[in-house]
C-alpha cells in the first residue's frame, strides 16, 4: 500500500509540474511559452529574465519527470522543493491563499516535495537512486541556487509594481483634472 500511494503523490506532482514546465519552455498545453514567461520574470524583477525562466522550466520538467519516475532519487523532489520555493516567494504579497493569487499551490508542492525527497520513490521506481554524496552536492547547489532566486525576489522593485504606481498617479492626476473642469463648468 505504501509503495502505490508513494508512485500515485509521485506521479501527480512529477506530471503536473513537468506540464507547468513546459508550459513556461514551450508554450505546451496552452502555456504562455519562453518569451511571456521571461517578460513575467522581468516583470518580478529576476534577472536576467530569459535565463531564469529557462532555468525555472528545465528544473520543473526535469525535477517533475524525475520525481514521477523515481529516477536518480532524490534530485527529482529536490529540484521541485527549489523551484516551488522561488514560486512560493513570488505569490507572498497575495497572502496564503490561492484564491487571491497566494502561495497556497506551490507552499503544497513544496512540502509534498519534501516529503518525498525524505522518504524516497518507493519500489515502484524506474532507476536507481543518486549516490549519497552527489545527492548532498545536489541539495546545496539546489538550495543555493534557490536562495539567490529568492534574494532577488525580496530585494527587487517589481517593474509591474512601479508601472502600476505611474499608472495610478496618472489616473488620479487624470480625475484631477476632470473634477477641475467639473468645477470650472459650475461656476
Amino acid at each position: 500500500m505504501r509503495n502505490a500511494i508513494l508512485l500515485g503523490t509521485r506521479l501527480v506532482l512529477g506530471g503536473y509540474l513537468a506540464v507547468h514546465g513546459a508550459q513556461k519552455l514551450f508554450g505546451a498545453f496552452n502555456g504562455p511559452g519562453l518569451d511571456q514567461t521571461a517578460n513575467g520574470f522581468e516583470n518580478l524583477g529576476l534577472t536576467p529574465a530569459r535565463p531564469m525562466a529557462i532555468v525555472a522550466g528545465v528544473t520543473e520538467v526535469g525535477g517533475g519527470v524525475l520525481t514521477a519516475g523515481g529516477i536518480a532519487d532524490p534530485l527529482g523532489p529536490l529540484a521541485l522543493m527549489g523551484a516551488m520555493t522561488v514560486a512560493t516567494a513570488v505569490h507572498r504579497e497575495q497572502g496564503p491563499l490561492a484564491a487571491n493569487g497566494g502561495y497556497e499551490l506551490p507552499l503544497t508542492n513544496l512540502a509534498t516535495a519534501a516529503v518525498l525527497a525524505a522518504v524516497g520513490p518507493g519500489r515502484f521506481r524506474l532507476g536507481p537512486g543518486l549516490p549519497k554524496v552527489l545527492a548532498c552536492a545536489a541539495a546545496g547547489g539546489g538550495a543555493f541556487l534557490a536562495a539567490a532566486s529568492v534574494a532577488q525576489l525580496v530585494c527587487a522593485q517589481p517593474v509591474a509594481s512601479s508601472a502600476m504606481q505611474s499608472a495610478d498617479a496618472a489616473d488620479e492626476l487624470e480625475q484631477d483634472a476632470v473634477f477641475a473642469d467639473i468645477g470650472a463648468s459650475d461656476e
